[in-house]
């Protein structure tokens, strides 16, 4: 097996790189601009300044180059300026809404996430043409929350005052016109845990985590925590083989995490920023690190000690494994030979091993992916070229989509197959290499005409922003 590491590049003060390497070849990317930080999941004190009935939502000034967007639903009832009497009965009302789903939930999950890791797309039921894959641990329990929502008995502007103060995060990035988007339902994320201080659902267990006895043996380990009232705590993936010692010391982080939020919420004068999420080398370490990587190796002196202190408070048995780099002849990047691969994602043609190649072809309105067989003759026959042609097309797909972070609407014009087996066979291969995706995914079956549409969460700027 082929070694894995994570190189990160903090030398130049307005620009850091990751990279993750397997072997020499280039797994995941991500760059942080200095003056394009990212704004999501950063948690600030806000000012009301418009309620739009038509809309049913309110923009906030919170601190960013516009306005944000704060969607009615996304509105926690603590915040309703009505009667005490009323907002505790509304608040204990959706608490107990609240519980009672995540209970539920809690009894099909396990059966619903087993079947999730034997069924592929092309295994399902024909009568459903789409299915969500990947995406963070917090947003299983997004859905149900804007559903339960939707039963209140009241009007944003019945509720919701201009110049009200409330204490948001950005849930998506400011882009072009568009201000962020914001919720009041704070979430916290750690290594093992998401932490959601206001949202009074039972413990849940990540839907990517398949195995029942995991599931189960997580269950009781969330048990086990002294959860305070009104709290939520979701064990993520990265959660999986970790002892009851190390989720409770992530979890207890979190909640000390939490109260000095509160803290400095107190202290602070809107609009304000309270808690920034982190920077791109504790994103990295938190989201992107795993057991499988042998090494961190960092250049610059203030990101190795940042890299170095944040591993120790995370998995501090793993500290060892944050190395500074050494050698001063040439830059890391050229040196573990990526430069060539990070210029490479800039081109739209992407060669395959087989000879064939795929065309990447962003959009206004969407991504188009076009696979060619050109070389790839070597098979008997026209349908095992295009076969073949097809499953290396897809496993390259999936990781040209992490790597450049396309988003939206993404349709893959794979070769013509007769066999429907065969359409079968590439659908699969696509969905397995999509599985550790940290992006949501709907994925889409081949349709008559040979397209796959499939639709990517945006995780952060893409390629062509960060380099415009």
């Amino acid at each position: 097996m082929q070694s894995k590491k994570m190189l990160i590049d903090a030398s130049h003060p307005e620009e850091t790189r990751v990279v993750v390497l397997t072997g020499n070849r280039l797994e995941d990317f991500d760059v942080e601009v200095e003056s394009r930080k990212q704004l999501k999941g950063n948690i600030y004190l806000a000012k009301v300044m418009r309620v739009e009935p038509s809309l049913q939502a309110a923009f906030v000034d919170y601190g960013g180059n516009r306005h944000g967007f704060l969607a009615f639903s996304e509105i926690h009832p603590d915040y309703y300026q009505i009667p005490i009497a009323d907002r505790e009965a509304l608040v204990a009302e959706q608490k107990a809404a609240e519980k009672a789903e995540g209970e539920k939930n809690g009894d099909h999950d396990d059966d619903a996430a087993a079947k999730e890791g034997e069924i592929s797309a092309a295994d399902s039921d024909p009568s459903k043409d789409v299915e969500t894959i990947g995406g963070d641990e917090q947003e299983d329990f997004e859905v149900s929350r804007a559903r339960l929502i939707r039963s209140r008995r009241y009007k944003i502007q019945e509720v919701i005052k201009r110049r009200q103060i409330l204490l948001i995060q950005v849930v998506k990035e400011e882009r072009g016109t568009k201000g962020a988007a914001l919720t009041t339902y704070i979430s916290l994320a750690g290594r093992y845990c998401v932490l959601m201080p206001n949202t009074a659902r039972g413990g849940g267990i990540s839907r990517k985590i398949s195995n029942g006895s995991d599931r189960k043996r997580l269950k009781a380990i969330l048990k086990g925590l002294e959860l305070p009232e009104g709290m939520a705590v979701i064990v993520r993936t990265a959660g999986i083989n970790r002892s009851k010692a190390e989720v409770k010391r992530d979890y207890e982080y979190l909640i000390r995490l939490w109260n000095t939020i509160r803290e400095d919420t107190l202290e602070s004068t809107a609009p304000a920023l309270i808690h920034e999420e982190g920077n791109l080398i504790k994103r990295s370490i938190r989201d992107l690190y795993n057991n499988d990587i042998e090494e961190v190796i960092v250049v610059g002196d203030e990101g190795y000690r940042m890299a170095k202190d944040f591993m120790k408070l995370l998995i501090p048995s793993h500290a060892k494994k944050v190395q500074p780099y050494k050698e001063t002849d040439q830059s890391i990047m050229r040196y573990y030979k990526v430069e060539a691969q990070l210029n490479a994602i800039h081109s739209p043609q992407v060669q395959l091993k087989s000879g064939g190649y795929i065309v990447i072809n962003p959009t206004e309105a969407l991504v188009s992916i076009d696979v060619n067989s050109g070389r790839s003759t070597r098979e008997r026959n026209i349908e095992e070229t295009a076969l073949k042609t097809n499953l290396e097309a897809s496993d390259e797909t999936a990781r040209q989509l992490r790597l450049r972070d396309l988003a939206g609407l993404i349709v893959i014009d794979y070769i013509d197959m007769e066999a429907s087996r065969n359409n079968a066979k590439v659908e699969r291969r696509l969905k397995e290499a999509m599985h550790n995706d940290r992006a949501r995914i709907q994925l889409g079956r081949i349709s008559p005409f040979g397209l796959l549409e499939l639709s990517r969460q945006r995780m952060r700027p893409s390629l062509l922003e960060n380099s415009s």
